[in-house]
Order: C-alpha cells, then sequence, then structure tokens
C-alpha cells in the first residue's frame, strides 16, 4: 500500500487526461436529459474507464439548495413535498402532518417560502423560520407555523441515507485479488451496506486535494487492504452537493482512473449550476 500511495501521489501531479476518454465522457454525460440521468451516466463513465466501481453520492435531503418548493396533498391527507435543487434534481418526501391541509394553503406557504429562501438549504430554512416565529410571533405566526410544519425535522433528518448510485460491482468481483470465496463476498456484502461507501466518500469532502486518492481499505473489509478509492466532490454555486468516486484493485490504472474523476465532478458541477442538462 505504502508503494502504490507514493506511486499515486507522483502521478497525480502531472496526470492529463488523453482525449479520446474526455471526449467519450462528454458524449456520455452529454447525452443526459435529466439530473437523475446524469447523475446515474457518471456513475457508469467512472465504472467503465477505471474498470472497478462508480460511486455517485447525492447529499441528504436537509442539506440540498433549494431553488424551489412545492406541496401537493394527497388524498390520504398526507403532504407529498417536492424539493427541486438550483441545477434541476428533484428530491420527494411524504409528510404526515400534524393538522390537515388544504392545497390552498399548501400552494400559500410553498410561495412564502420561495420567495424568501430561493438558495437555501431546507436546514438554514427551518432555523430562520424558528427564529423568525419567536421574535415576530404575531405577524407571521399563522404562516411561519405552517411552513415549520411543511418543514419537518424528518424531511430534514441526516438519518435516511443520501441516494447513492453504484455502477460496476461486477468488475471488482472479478478481480484477481478477490479470487478467494469468502474475501468475494465479504466484498459484496460491504459494497451492498452503501452506508460504507459513502462514509469514505464523504471524507473527500473535507480533503484539501482535488481529488482524494486512499489506498487500503480495512475499514470498508477485511480485503480492503488490496483496494484503493478515488475521489472528488462536486458542487453547485460554490455549494458542496455531493462526492463521487471510483473504487478498485490497488493495481488500477492511476493517471486515467485520477483525470476521469476529477473530469466528471468538474462536470457534473458546471452542468448542475447551469440548471441541469438542456
Amino acid at each position: 500500500p505504502s508503494a502504490y500511495r507514493a506511486f499515486a501521489q507522483m502521478v497525480a501531479v502531472d496526470a492529463r487526461m488523453n482525449s479520446d476518454d474526455e471526449q467519450w465522457i462528454r458524449r456520455e454525460l452529454g447525452a443526459a436529459e435529466t439530473p437523475e440521468e446524469l447523475v446515474e451516466r457518471a456513475g457508469h463513465v467512472l465504472a467503465k474507464i477505471s474498470r472497478g466501481l462508480g460511486i455517485v453520492v447525492a447529499p441528504p435531503i436537509g442539506t440540498i439548495i433549494v431553488a424551489h418548493l412545492r406541496f401537493l396533498l394527497l388524498p390520504d391527507q398526507r403532504v407529498l413535498a417536492v424539493v427541486i435543487a438550483p441545477g434541476g434534481t428533484t428530491r420527494d418526501k411524504v409528510l404526515q402532518t400534524e393538522r390537515r391541509f388544504s392545497q390552498r394553503e399548501l400552494d400559500a406557504t410553498a410561495e412564502y417560502l420561495n420567495r424568501q429562501y430561493s438558495g437555501s438549504t431546507l436546514e438554514a430554512i427551518r432555523e430562520d423560520l424558528l427564529a423568525r416565529l419567536a421574535t415576530e410571533r404575531e405577524r407571521y405566526d399563522s404562516q411561519i407555523s405552517a411552513a415549520l410544519e411543511l418543514c419537518d425535522p424528518r424531511l430534514l433528518a441526516p438519518t435516511p441515507a443520501p441516494h447513492v448510485y453504484v455502477e460496476g460491482a461486477a468488475q471488482v468481483a472479478a478481480a484477481p485479488e478477490f479470487s478467494e470465496q469468502a474475501q468475494l463476498q465479504e466484498l459484496l456484502t460491504a459494497i451492498e451496506e452503501k452506508h460504507r461507501l459513502v462514509a469514505l466518500l464523504n471524507q473527500c469532502i473535507d480533503s484539501p486535494e482535488p481529488v482524494h486518492v486512499q489506498i487500503g481499505l480495512e475499514q470498508m473489509a477485511a480485503s480492503g487492504a488490496n483496494l484503493a478509492l478515488i475521489s472528488a466532490p462536486f458542487s453547485v454555486h460554490e455549494q458542496s452537493q455531493g462526492s463521487l468516486g471510483v473504487l478498485g484493485p490497488a493495481r488500477m490504472q492511476y493517471e486515467r482512473a485520477i483525470t476521469a474523476v476529477a473530469y466528471v465532478a468538474r462536470a457534473l458541477s458546471e452542468t448542475m449550476g447551469k440548471g441541469g442538462p438542456q
């Protein structure tokens, strides 16, 4: 692992993407018609180029920057909250509210939130609503109370796992490093438990390097000593939106994998920042 780590650091300094990879990645990502398809294609591209696992982690719903909110009344009186991010990515959550809302009330609350808080995260919106309720209770009590209930903690809770897109598990499983059945089973179990992948990729968000290289992943599985993770964050309007990377055998082609991860992270940030695929 130490030798691979030194080699990867040396490669990262002067890594250059070859033109064939760049053109192919551009075509693949450019064919996406929705933000969700763009993220799925990003995972496919990373898996294909690295011959390993391509991973894209979208953030928990509470940390998403809100471009637009909608609330829809369902027949059983529950409320469907729809959150649209600046890049066009849509996330939704069904809420069981204590009070009964009419669709008219829901529309008025959504209009208020969109007018006041577009560009904020749901967590920040709730904090500000609580502060306003404390200082402007009589004037805003009804409107803010409705908004607070619809920005329910269950919608913002960090416990639900972020969306994780994974491609290429079969390629990793086929690597000679995992020829033993017990090692292979342990690795596939670790991949299936996506929270382990999320924890690994989240480390790259706080890393000072634009692309984070980690070799030897014993915390993921006992056979993880033979694994390497190359990861990078992506963002929209300078706000972190998630992370992506490739997971594969330590003997992978580092220059190709490093440049692909950096390129795809930059492409996601730029495309989402412009409003998603056109």
